[in-house]
């Protein structure tokens, strides 16, 4: 079995005070910004990649969450959908001054965490992801 992996973060698990409105958000954002293949949901859970949200039994979580996109087209298109999907406006797409060419927009989902899409400028990975294979036991 084969998984592939971002850099540093496991995974981060959401809790959400109504699951169908946050899978509507999550689904329209991922749509956005290419990662619809990444998508998967039953009815007591949504994930993608390292992003796992299911319904909150006592408190939910407040944190920011920054996603990678190539360009800044797929910025705007991820605060279009996001908004078009029940987030709030938390920084329309533009420049910040992090870094130079820092492109990025923010927006709050249904549980009010800060949800980004940042385009860092010209730049090279060394790998889109990390492979990990599991190995049986000798």
């Amino acid at each position: 079995m084969k998984l592939h992996r971002g850099r540093l973060i496991d995974h981060i698990h959401l809790r959400a005070r109504d699951l169908d409105k946050t899978k509507k958000f999550y689904r329209a954002v991922l749509t956005a910004i290419g990662r619809a293949d990444a998508i998967h949901e039953t009815d007591s859970y949504f994930s993608a990649d390292e992003l796992w949200i299911d319904a909150a039994d006592g408190p939910t979580s407040r944190i920011h969450l920054a996603f990678q996109v190539p360009d800044r087209d797929t910025v705007a298109k991820f605060h279009a959908a996001g908004l078009a999907a029940g987030g709030t406006d938390n920084g329309a797409p533009g420049e910040r001054r992090y870094h130079p060419g820092y492109y990025a927009a923010f927006l709050l989902d249904p549980d009010g965490n800060n949800i980004e899409a940042v385009h860092h400028g010209p730049a090279a990975r060394s790998a889109a992801s990390v492979e990990i294979t599991w190995k049986q036991d000798s």
